[in-house]
């Protein structure tokens, strides 16, 4: 008897133990998701050995296990204690990292060299005669600029009478004023030659790619009936209203158990189509809510429209622009993920806020529509919105009602704006363009100081 009891109640356990880890695997393939992609990305990409310095506090973090990293393979494994959720990621040379089981076939990808880039930071004689030389501590003999920077890094070193405070966890500054670099600080580690992972910021430069593909008129704003599937009232969505983020797909932008951007990142290999089965929970141009899905659908159409996917941004942006150390990682179909995953470094994505600033104008050619930096940074009037300021892909400082988000900045500044403090400031009355990258998982925007860094910035090069 007791021994059928002893196996009754093991039988019991067993049963919990697996509907229980039926029930939490979607939250743990999140996490080793995350954990594989970033492992392979820093390692890979970055070049960098520690990939757990990009890990936010996570209460699974002592409890991941990842297998690749120290042999820098080109496949890299994550799991719960060695054998729980195991997610891997595949480097594929030109495109990053991707997560699954296998690689997705993408093509050779486009060759581009630095030669266009006033800004590289790495020079070559023989094809970057236009470049500026890198200085890996260069910090302008401008005391105001000097000071801003310290404030940007948190040189200050707490008193008696100063509260110990978390440090900010910037990696890096550039500003561009009037075409040229007057501001350039790294954190110890990196470098102008150390790629650094934008997230969100990869929404606005989508904004530049949708941007490159009218101006050769191989798609239009206003194109609608997208997707094949989408029959009902999606069919009216446009692709103007996807980078503004109206077009009233379901969606929870929260990272979280069985949300759909945990799913979409680390459980769908191919993120567009996820996010076009999402319903409508709004009607159409009405309501605005801020979505990586919008952007990655998007993408998805761009890729379908022009027929070529993972390099597409290095035929339309990377190779135009110079920019060498760009990276776009794509997802298992071989589509960009437009929402999160583009590497540069700091002095690429200055490049990018340079171009913006330019209206599209670089190396003598007009690569973007005339005025599309004016439109797509002008914050329209929607009947509900959740994120005042967001205009097509860009955070636009004035709001629809003339008001500003941002007092201590002039009207006309927009920015790019990254998970973790990444941040790329454009304002054209100043031709200033300011970068921030950093990691900074316990710091409120509030507390960033990238507006002050950018205010002091402006006055600094008055």
């Amino acid at each position: 008897m007791l021994r059928r009891i002893l196996l009754g109640v093991l039988a019991l356990l067993v049963i919990l133990l697996v509907g229980g880890y039926q029930y939490a695997k979607p939250l743990l393939l999140t996490a080793t998701g995350y954990a594989a992609h970033n492992a392979c990305a820093v390692t890979q990409v970055a070049d960098r050995t520690n990939p757990s310095t990009d890990l936010p506090p996570n209460p699974l973090v002592p409890f991941l296990r990842e297998r690749g990293v120290a042999e820098k393979s080109t496949v890299v494994g994550a799991s719960v204690l060695g054998v729980l959720a195991s997610q891997e990621a595949r480097h594929t040379p030109g495109f990053g990292c991707t997560l699954g089981g296998s690689s997705p076939a993408l093509g050779s990808p486009t060759p581009v060299t630095a030669s266009a880039n006033p800004y590289a930071a790495v020079v070559d004689p023989l094809e970057a005669t236009a470049t500026v030389p890198p200085n890996h501590a260069r910090i302008a003999a401008n005391d105001a600029i000097k000071v801003a920077l310290e404030a940007a890094f948190d040189d200050e070193r707490p008193s008696a009478s100063t509260p110990t405070t978390a440090k900010l966890g910037t990696r890096a500054v550039v500003a561009i004023k009037d075409g040229k670099v007057v501001a350039e600080r790294y954190a110890p580690g990196f470098s102008p030659t150390t790629p650094q992972l934008g997230w969100s910021m990869a929404k606005s430069v989508t904004n530049l790619l949708i941007g490159r593909l009218v101006q050769q008129g191989k798609l239009s704003i206003t194109d609608a009936k997208l997707r094949p599937e989408w029959t009902d009232e999606r069919a009216t969505i446009t692709v103007d209203q996807l980078m503004r983020m109206t077009s009233g797909l379901a969606w929870d932008e929260t990272y979280d158990l069985g949300t759909p951007i945990t799913a979409m990142l680390y459980l769908e290999p191919d993120m567009g189509g996820f996010v076009a089965k999402q319903p409508l929970a709004h009607p159409v141009g009405t309501y605005q809510q801020y979505s990586s899905g919008s952007t990655n659908v998007l993408c998805s159409v761009a890729t379908a429209r022009v027929g070529v996917t993972a390099d597409l941004p290095r035929q339309q942006l990377f190779a135009p622009l110079g920019l060498t150390s760009a990276i776009w990682e794509p997802d298992g179909a071989g589509t960009p993920v437009c929402s999160s995953y583009l590497w540069a470094t700091p002095r690429d994505w200055a490049a990018l806020g340079q171009f913006a600033l330019q209206d599209g104008q670089w190396g003598g050619e007009q690569l973007l529509p005339t005025g599309w930096m004016a439109t797509s940074t002008t914050a329209q009037k929607v009947t509900t919105t959740e994120d005042p300021g967001y205009a097509a892909g860009w955070w636009a400082n004035r709001l629809p009602d003339g008001s500003l988000v941002e007092p201590s900045l002039p009207a006309d500044a927009y920015w790019a704006s990254g998970h973790d403090g990444q941040r790329l400031y454009v304002v054209p009355s100043e031709k200033l363009v300011v970068v921030r990258l950093g990691f900074s998982p316990k710091v409120s925007a509030k507390d960033l100081k990238t507006t002050d860094l950018v205010a002091a910035l402006i006055t600094a090069t008055r």
